[in-house]
Parts: C-alpha cells; sequence; structure tokens
C-alpha cells in the first residue's frame, strides 16, 4: 500500500488552509503574502542579495501552497537581472493538490501571474524529484516529494538563500532535526542566507554550530520575532565554458537544449544532419523501461517519462498520440503488470493493466491482456530536433577522435584535422561513441522498422510495436546484437511483417493491402545492464558521455541531458544522486582512453 502524503488539509472559517496532519496554518490569517515578504523574501536579503548575479539559487523547506516561490516568482521578475536565471529547490512531504493551492493562492490578485504559471506545471503528488519550467520567470523549480532528509542529501545543489518553512519544530521536529541541519550547512553556497519564522532556541544552535551567523529580528504580525543567518564569504560565478556536442540525434538535440536552457550556446558537430542514425525514423516511442522489482530504476525512468512528456508537449506537432498499450507475451506479464501498476512512482492512473476485452476494444481486434501507459507517447522526432538544435550553431563534419589541447579538448576529423577547440565536449554520437571513445562499455544492435501509408492504430507495444506516424504506421523493429550495419534488408522487413501477423493479424492484413511502404535501419549502443551513460567520462576531465540510451532513448535523453549538462557546468541536477549513480559512466569502465582519429563518429 502506497504511503499516506495527504496534508489533511482543512479551510478555516475564515478560508485560511491548515493542515490537519500538523495541526498547524500555512500562512498568516492577517496577511500571509506579507508574511512570506517580511520572513522570507526581506530575511534572505532580497532583491539586494542578487545584485550583479546572473544566476541565483533559492532551496525552500516546505513548499506547502507555493505561497513563498510565487511571491519569489514575482520579486524575480520585476526586480530581477534582466539575463538571470533562477534556480529555486523545494521539498515536500504531504503535497497539495492543484485545486488546493489555486484556492489558496486566489487570495493574492497581485500574485495571479506567477501563481497561474506555478499552478499551469503543478506536479502530481509522486515521490522523487519533479522539474517543472517557468519560462516566463526566467526560472526553473525543482520540486523533491518525500522526507526533508533524504531529498537534502539527493540535492547536488548549493543555495544563495534558504526559506525554511517548514512546520513548527514542535509540531513537525523532523524537519528541523540535525541530520537536516547538516543538509543545510552541506548544500550552502558562501555567503547564504537563511531565514525562518522559528526563533526557537534548538534552530538558533544549530545554525550557529554549523558556522552560521545568527540574529532575532523583528517579527510579523503576532509573531514577537523571527531569525535571520548568515555563511561568511561571497559565492563567486565561474566563467561559462565553451561546449561542443557530438552527434545530433535526439541524444544531442537534447544536450542542445538543455544547455541552451543554462545560458550557454553550445556547437553540435554532426556527420551528415540532424537525426541521421537511430533518430531518423519519421515516428518513435517514447516509454519508459519496467521493472517489477527494482523501484531505483522504476523511479529513474517515472521521472523521465514526466520530464520527455512536459517538453515534448511545448513542441508544435510532435506528439502524434498519446497512451501505449503494453500486451502480455508471457503468463507471467499479468502478474509482472500488476506490480508495475501498484508502484509508487507512477501517478495514479498512469500504469493501468487491462484485460483482454478492453485491449481488444482499443486495438479493434482480439488480443490479450495488457499494460495501459497513459503518459507514454508516440512522436515524431523531426519536430523535436529541429526546434531543439536552433539553440546551437552547427557544424558539419565527421569526428573521428577527440584529444587533449592544454585545458581544452579539440575534436578531429578522419584525416587528423582540427574540427574544433572547445572546454567541454559531449559525446552523444550513439554508437558511433565506441569510436571516440573505446573504452564505452556499449554494443551495437540494429534494428530495421518498416512504414506505409494510410494505416493507424494506437499505438501498441509487445516487444516490438506499431505505432502511427500521423500519415501513415510504422512497424517493427528487428534486433540483431552485435550487429552494426544499416543496409535496408528484404529478409528484415519480411520478418517485421511475420511478427505483426503474429500478434495483430488484422493490422497485419490493412498493412499488406496499402501501397508498398519503405524500410530503415539504424544500430541502437546499449549498455550491459540496459542502463545509460550520462556524466563525465571518467579520469578525463571536461569529456562527457550521454549514450547508451537503447530503444529508450526518446524516453530519457531529455531529463539525462539536463543531467550531463548541469554536471558540465557545476550546477544542480535535476536527477537525485542516486539515480545519477545509476547511469554514470564510471559505473562500468574501469580505465580512461580515448580514439586516435581514424574512422567516423555517426550520427
Amino acid at each position: 500500500m502506497a504511503e499516506d502524503r495527504s496534508p489533511r488539509l482543512i479551510w478555516t472559517e475564515d478560508g485560511a488552509p491548515r493542515s490537519g496532519r500538523f495541526d498547524d496554518v500555512y500562512f498568516s490569517r492577517e496577511d500571509g503574502l506579507a508574511e512570506t515578504r517580511a520572513v522570507f523574501l526581506t530575511g534572505c536579503g532580497l532583491p539586494g542579495a542578487w545584485a550583479g548575479r546572473h544566476r541565483f539559487t533559492v532551496a525552500e523547506l516546505g513548499f506547502g501552497t507555493g505561497l513563498n516561490i510565487t511571491a519569489l516568482l514575482e520579486l524575480w521578475r520585476r526586480e530581477g537581472p534582466a539575463d538571470g536565471r533562477l534556480h529555486v529547490f523545494s521539498v515536500e512531504g504531504f503535497p497539495l493538490g492543484r485545486n488546493e493551492a489555486a484556492r489558496a493562492l486566489s487570495a493574492w490578485p497581485e500574485l495571479a501571474e506567477a501563481a497561474e504559471a506555478l499552478l499551469a506545471v503543478w506536479p502530481e503528488p509522486t515521490p522523487g524529484y519533479h522539474r517543472l519550467d517557468l519560462p516566463g520567470f526566467n526560472a526553473v523549480l525543482d520540486l523533491a516529494v518525500g522526507e526533508v532528509e533524504r531529498a537534502l542529501a539527493q540535492w547536488t545543489g548549493r543555495a544563495d538563500a534558504w526559506f525554511l518553512d517548514g512546520f513548527a519544530p514542535s509540531t513537525n521536529p523532523a524537519m528541523w532535526s540535525d541530520a537536516v541541519m547538516d543538509g543545510i550547512a552541506a548544500r550552502s553556497a558562501p555567503g547564504a542566507r537563511v531565514a525562518t519564522f522559528t526563533v526557537a532556541g534548538s534552530v538558533r544552535r544549530a545554525l550557529a554550530e554549523r558556522g552560521f551567523e545568527v540574529a532575532k529580528r523583528p517579527g510579523h504580525g503576532r509573531k514577537r520575532e523571527r531569525l535571520e543567518a548568515w555563511l561568511p564569504g561571497m559565492a563567486d560565478e565561474p566563467a561559462i565554458p565553451s561546449v561542443a556536442i557530438v552527434g545530433a540525434g535526439i541524444a544531442g538535440a537534447s544536450l542542445a537544449r538543455a544547455f541552451a536552457a543554462l545560458g550557454v550556446r553550445p556547437t553540435v558537430v554532426e556527420a551528415e544532419g540532424a537525426g541521421a542514425g537511430a533518430s531518423g525514423f519519421p515516428a518513435a516511442l517514447v516509454t519508459p523501461r519496467l521493472d517489477a522489482g527494482d523501484e531505483g530504476i522504476a523511479g529513474l525512468f517515472a521521472q523521465a517519462l514526466e520530464r520527455a512528456n512536459a517538453l515534448y508537449a511545448d513542441v508544435p506537432g510532435a506528439i502524434v498520440a498519446n497512451g501505449v498499450l503494453q500486451l502480455e507475451q508471457q503468463p507471467r506479464d499479468a502478474g509482472r503488470f500488476g506490480k508495475i501498476s501498484a508502484q509508487p512512482v507512477w501517478p495514479d492512473g498512469a500504469m493501468t493493466t487491462v484485460d483482454a476485452d478492453d485491449a481488444s476494444g482499443r486495438l479493434g481486434e482480439a488480443v490479450g491482456g495488457g499494460l495501459l501507459m497513459a503518459g507514454a507517447l508516440a512522436l515524431r522526432p523531426a519536430p523535436v530536433l529541429e526546434q531543439w538544435l536552433q539553440g546551437a550553431d552547427r557544424v558539419t563534419a565527421g569526428v573521428a577522435g577527440v584529444e587533449r589541447c592544454g585545458d581544452r579538448w579539440r575534436l578531429i576529423d578522419g584525416a587528423g584535422g582540427a574540427i574544433l577547440e572547445a572546454d567541454v565536449v559531449v559525446i552523444a554520437a550513439g554508437w558511433g561513441a565506441a569510436t571516440l571513445w573505446p573504452e564505452a562499455p556499449l554494443s551495437p544492435v540494429r534494428g530495421q522498422a518498416d512504414w506505409v501509408s494510410a494505416v493507424d492504430t494506437p499505438p501498441v507495444a509487445w516487444g516490438g510495436y506499431a505505432i502511427p506516424t500521423g500519415e501513415g504506421l510504422l512497424f517493427g523493429a528487428t534486433h540483431d546484437r552485435g550487429e552494426g550495419s544499416t543496409e535496408v534488408r528484404a529478409v528484415d522487413s519480411a520478418r517485421n511483417l511475420a511478427v505483426l501477423v503474429a500478434n495483430l493479424p488484422g493490422l497485419a492484413a490493412r498493412v499488406e493491402a496499402a501501397e508498398p511502404g519503405q524500410a530503415r535501419a539504424a544500430v541502437r549502443a546499449t549498455t550491459p545492464d540496459r542502463l545509460p551513460l550520462a556524466g563525465g567520462v571518467p579520469g578525463l576531465p571536461g569529456l562527457f558521455l550521454l549514450g547508451g540510451l537503447g530503444s529508450r532513448g526518446f524516453c530519457a535523453a531529455p531529463l539525462l541531458a539536463e543531467h550531463v549538462a548541469a554536471l558540465a557546468l557545476g550546477r544542480a541536477s535535476p536527477l537525485p544522486r542516486d539515480f545519477a549513480a545509476r547511469v554514470d559512466p564510471a559505473r562500468l569502465t574501469k580505465t580512461p582512453g580515448l580514439a586516435q582519429p581514424i574512422g567516423k563518429a555517426d550520427d
């Protein structure tokens, strides 16, 4: 049974929200907004503290109704630096629903625009990290749902300001524990400011013992005092590095978007063109890896799918269909799908087991039961690649090698000539990454898919798949381990049709009656544990990798690209530390190595 994460919300007679779980109010009855501004914004020296800064990070313990962050967003847009970027990290153990938050925030019309932006991206109350984009405010919010001690331990950022807004220490001691105070100290930048409503002696002593200067200030409303604290020192802003990305498939395009979102315009180097490799089919499935026994893997892909959905929804014409039906293939699949649908990492209704009647009704022909993945997608890759690569400069060249050049990296072509130099290089070349970094634990898997026009079906998978392209149907794909060739084979088209006949004979008959279609082959790159490689290349500072995505590239790449970009720039990753460790290239490698300038890396 899923853990009860309800705040047990109560609305008082005067319309104020109150937590029945902690028997405490979310904000002052007199004027919650004035209290937020006095205690947290002024208490952290805002807006003055961000003067002259290009980026600023605020961390909050106790997201609640979102009032503090809404007020922060309004102030940032009004008085923040024109070219600045605001990063917010907040933790909430017992999240409110969107409608509840909307009711609470409606009390302040002056915050309407910021409230509407926050409510528009309000996440599901599932445990884990949720990244929320607020482009109208040059801001991004990472919301961690769960226990505060663990959330802090998993965060990789460093805060310039802290809003400590948990319920009172007397009613919610877990929010003010020594472990939490250790986490605050560990995740604070030099000069960090702390503000809170409580002046409890235990809180003052805990902050002082961890190096903070602490002072009481006049309180707001009926509260006589509040607390401010600060660390010595001054935060620095490192110079922005030059960045080169090798590859222009979904991994490279996701990286281009991620770096651009952090204020860096990278250069994408591609041998042929966008989507020349495995990302070049007319449609793609956006589905997570399902794992009934490992909630770490399930949680990683649940977060990736949520992020992919949010980002693809902003690309006009990209999403062809929502919801993918995964058919049962073995007797044990029914029980396995039941376990998956019950995992707490998925939002309500995201994973639903369906019986044979429901599945057959969805597909229009007799099939067995399955798992309906409501958040999975059928996607057109082309508009995604086109839009996301707009944030990068483009160079057409085949990269045959990468070499160290002082403190920078140089990309080498097949003739040994220099293509360009950059401070940071990210290899996102699919199977071509094995050419550039021979130590990469990658294996090739050849896949050929076929498509026809004027045939349609809801997206369905069974190991193979059949998905709409918007103009017809894509089906396949073969899965030939150890093969790296990309020529189209008639025998493989016959194999794809035979598999379709075996699983969906009615759909196969329509395909056979259609006009002759097309086929294409590409090579996927996989790892021994079937998890991606996303992070720094061991022993080679400034060189990063996003690869080994297998057949989950369109699900995993958007989130993992943000993780790699954050690592490369020294920013906070959207991934919790545990998930980052699962995709760290170092987990599968022993010694560093680089390719000699021979051959050509594929996109």
